[in-house]
């Protein structure tokens, strides 16, 4: 039990599972950090002076276009599945328990 008196007008917290899109979303994080940290590489020699670093670095920059593309399509997942479960619970009749 806690020491703090329950909040008025508070629910109390659900615990919940990840949910849709969360796993793209994480992934393209990933890519997208991946492709930021390949654009400083390739741009600092440009800054320092030094010789430019080989082409596949160029390519490697792209992962931030898709890292985004990817993270996007998974929040575009979530409020898919969002709308779907407040669609269903909507459906419901009043009188209906959900089991």
């Amino acid at each position: 039990m806690s020491d703090n008196p329950p909040v008025r007008g508070a629910t109390p917290a659900i615990a919940e599972g990840p949910r849709a899109g969360d796993a793209l979303v994480r992934i393209g994080a990933i890519v997208f950090l991946i492709g930021a940290f390949a654009t400083l590489a390739t741009m600092a020699p440009l800054f320092l002076g030094s010789d430019p670093l080989p082409p596949v670095f160029y390519w490697v920059c792209m992962l931030m276009g898709a890292g985004f593309l990817i993270a996007a399509a998974g929040v575009l997942r979530s409020i898919a599945a969002q709308r779907r479960q407040a669609r269903e619970a909507s459906a419901q009749p009043r009188g209906a328990s959900a089991r």
